[in-house]
């Protein structure tokens, strides 16, 4: 005779991974409140929850720097690269709203070898790099100042801190979640429990993609600080849509907005900072190539 299991044991079973769940998600709440302090951004003129100081910040960007630098091949030995990179980098943060942060000192910029990979980021605190493979394919100095000036965007506006927060709760809840919705005697629960496991990881994803809008507007205000055209910015975004060769994610699995969609981002920043349109002072976003900078090293556009 087939033995069944009682009724009121299953309703246990569940209401024990029911309470199991809650008290997970109060774990992360409360670690979320109590390990986090909120403090107003001068820059972005926001507030923040964040879990680091900035000098814990700077600290770590130091410390991940070289582990960083060793994934993309090193350091680029082209001093004439590196030379224009720093001189690019450090009139954006002494022109801009940069130079009144705690990470004036620290900015620190760096050219990567990697002549395959087509990016550029920064690390907490200050510490940002380009690879030689976005610099190759750069076509003026305005470009590079636009990837410089959204990368300080990142660093200004704190992200990494506010991200490290951020995912700290919502792995936490999404946890919970797939607690709950877990049952051992139910095989088909495990796709619901994996669901609030992609749910939460696509909470995150949408935290990144709005940081990446942000750096973009402080991007295109850091630009016309130091007297770059910010329109360079929107054909950088033509050069990474290049670069990816139409291969893309659907924007809402991406943790970078689709690049149409910050050249809109970036278009109606530039109509608010300048809504007479661009001056004719500001440098051309068509002059000064910088293509020549890195041809001795194989990856020109």
């Amino acid at each position: 005779m087939m033995r069944r299991i009682p009724v009121g044991r299953r309703r246990g079973g569940a209401g024990g991974r029911l309470i199991i769940a809650l008290v997970v998600a109060v774990i992360a709440i409360a670690g979320y409140f109590l390990g986090t302090r909120q403090e107003f951004n001068e820059v972005t003129g926001e507030t923040q929850r964040v879990s680091l100081t900035v000098d814990e910040e700077i600290a770590l960007g130091l410390q991940s720097a070289p582990q960083m630098a060793q994934q993309f091949g090193g350091l680029l030995e082209d001093d004439e690269a590196q030379a224009l990179v720093d001189d690019i980098g450090q009139q954006l943060v002494q022109a801009s709203d940069a130079a009144g942060t705690p990470y004036v000192e620290a900015f620190d910029f760096h050219v990567l070898a990697d002549n395959q990979t087509v990016n550029a980021f920064a690390l907490p605190g200050g510490q940002i790099f380009i690879t030689a493979a976005l610099l190759g394919r750069l076509e003026t100095e305005g470009q590079l100042a636009g990837v410089l000036a959204h990368e300080i965007g990142h660093v200004v506006g704190r992200h990494s801190a506010e991200q490290l927060a951020k995912a700290r709760l919502i792995e936490g809840v999404a946890g919970a979640a797939g607690v709950a919705l877990y049952d051992p005697e139910n095989p088909g629960s495990v796709g619901a429990a994996q669901m609030a496991q992609l749910v939460g990881s696509m909470i995150n994803m949408r935290y990144g993609r709005e940081d990446e809008l942000q750096s973009d507007t402080l991007g295109v205000r850091f630009m016309a600080d130091a007297g770059y055209d910010p329109r360079a910015l929107m054909r950088v975004m033509e050069i990474l849509e290049e670069a990816s060769g139409g291969a893309q994610q659907p924007e809402f699995m991406s943790t970078h907005p689709d690049p149409g969609n910050r050249i809109q981002t970036i278009e109606q920043e530039i109509e608010e900072v300048f809504p007479d349109g661009v001056p004719d002072g500001l440098q051309s976003h068509l002059a000064q190539p910088v293509w020549w900078v890195v041809a001795v090293v194989g990856v020109a556009a």
